[in-house]
């Protein structure tokens, strides 16, 4: 969201009075259906915030306006949920008609005296407060009085809006390349508003999947003679997808740490930096990916953690995402299966560490069924609350760490005049024990990190051994900086 807008060059007479095609899909696709609905127990809420470091504060009145021009250019920000009565088929997004920017965008201002700390303390409060879900699930919160005169923006959006890879489509092409107002920038109107009740888009649907039958089955006869021309080819396809699918949806070969077993409804932040080139070096002198580097100093920490705490573990249950989104998916949503891994704690060398989780997580990007939860998620969407509460947990619960790797901008962006210095992502806990994400921005990789204090009882020593771990990784490369904590 910024006033200053696209650069002039990308706005032409075709697009001056357009908004982004990002998220213009109406209605939720399962994956997100069942995280909207999991929600009847709170500790599955899925709330996605991130916290921008800002060089300095935006003027009021300015910000204000790029928050209202940023809704007009993505229409899904003025956008509230209707559930389809008695819960049959999927939530639809529809165009608020009682839209108030004034709602959802609002400033505060850290005490004289405070800092960082406090600044993401009040931050994990107002992630942890439930969405209005008789409003777009959106909040934007300009911090002031932070160090040295900079400020902070925290984004609160629901996961059901986008996954890390839309959030980086969205943001790339929203925010300024320039500190300056462009007045060239695009002035698409305000959607129109929608009425519609729970009747109507359960109606809409019915008459759509009534449509849809006749094709379904005219394509089905056609799978149904090819499969018969090739029987051999077909059940024996049949067969390795099934056991594809058994591996995919196996819970990992190992217990949960006795330390990380107790779950609540809260949350605490650390955020941490980390010198993109030198941790990107670092997976180069193992032969690894940077995904690799990212999950091993991981598990540093927890090994590190656990011995201090005298609980060694040489294993424990964590989950990654993995994006499915292919080139010609429309942009925004949600695209991605999630994997999950017995993974090694207890190896001392980070180069092993490395390579150990790089040789898992390419097994499982190459599994057939690896998209599998496409295929059962319509049917689970489609189960009552209580139903898919219970199935949703038992998903993510048994999971002590759950780690994204999201990419983000190398080139500088703007807000409202402020440059981004940093960006954190702190992702949800749908009841796992920490969830920790990394956004590189420009040189930084930024760490953001979202734990229950119920199961991490130590916050304060966990941020040492992140440190420690990521000082591991980054061992492995001559010169290399040090990370840095804000908090």
């Amino acid at each position: 969201m910024s006033d200053s807008g696209p650069s002039p060059e990308a706005v032409d007479s075709e697009t001056a009075d357009q908004p982004l095609d990002w998220g213009t899909a109406r209605e939720m696709n399962a994956l997100e259906a069942l995280m909207w609905r999991a929600e009847s127990d709170p500790h599955l809420r899925s709330t996605i915030t991130s916290f921008e470091v800002l060089d300095c504060v935006p003027e009021w009145d300015r910000f204000v306006a790029a928050c209202e021009w940023g809704s007009r250019m993505v229409p899904r920000f003025r956008q509230k949920v209707v559930e389809p009565s008695f819960g049959v088929g999927n939530p639809v997004w529809v165009n608020d008609p009682e839209f108030d920017l004034h709602y959802h965008v609002r400033r505060q201002v850290i005490p004289e005296g405070g800092g960082w700390r406090e600044a993401f303390a009040a931050a994990e409060q107002i992630a942890m407060t439930p969405f209005d879900r008789a409003r777009p699930p959106l909040e934007a919160v300009l911090f002031e009085g932070l160090p040295e005169g900079r400020g902070g923006l925290l984004l609160k959006m629901h996961h059901s809006t986008t996954d890390g890879m839309g959030g980086f489509q969205l943001f790339s092409q929203l925010h300024s390349r320039t500190r300056e107002h462009n007045p060239r920038k695009r002035q698409p109107r305000p959607p129109s508003p929608e009425w519609k009740t729970p009747r109507d888009v359960l109606v809409e649907q019915l008459m759509r999947d009534t449509r849809a039958v006749a094709g379904a089955a005219a394509d089905n006869v056609g799978t149904l003679l090819g499969a018969l021309r090739h029987p051999l080819r077909t059940a024996t396809g049949a067969a390795r997808f099934a056991a594809s699918m058994s591996r995919v949806l196996a819970e990992p070969d190992t217990d949960g740490s006795p330390l990380l077993r107790r779950r609540s409804l809260s949350w605490r932040f650390l955020a941490m930096d980390v010198a993109f080139r030198d941790l990107r070096a670092a997976a180069k002198a193992a032969d690894s990916s940077l995904n690799d580097a990212f999950l091993a100093a991981l598990l540093g920490a927890f090994r590190l953690y656990h011995d201090k705490k005298g609980r060694r573990i040489d294993t424990m249950p964590i989950a990654i995402p993995i994006s499915v989104r292919r080139e010609d998916d429309p942009e925004g949503g949600n695209r991605f299966t999630g994997a999950r891994f017995a993974a090694p704690v207890g190896v001392a060398d980070p180069a092993e560490r490395m390579r150990a989780m790089g040789k898992m997580v390419r097994a499982a990007r190459g599994e057939a069924a690896l998209d599998g939860m496409s295929v059962v998620a319509p049917v689970l969407s489609r189960l009552p609350a209580p139903v898919i509460t219970r199935l949703s947990g038992s998903l993510t619960q048994s999971n002590d760490l759950q780690a994204s790797n999201v990419p983000g901008s190398r080139e500088d962006l703007y807000i409202a005049g402020a440059k981004i210095e940093r960006v954190y992502g702190f992702g949800p806990l749908p009841g796992c024990a920490t969830m920790i994400t990394l956004i590189s921005h420009g040189e930084t990789a930024c760490i953001g990190v979202n734990l229950d204090p119920a199961a991490v009882t130590d916050p304060e020593l966990f941020g040492r051994c992140l440190e420690d771990g990521f000082s591991e990784v980054l061992a492995l490369v001559d010169g290399a900086a040090p990370p840095v904590r804000r908090i």
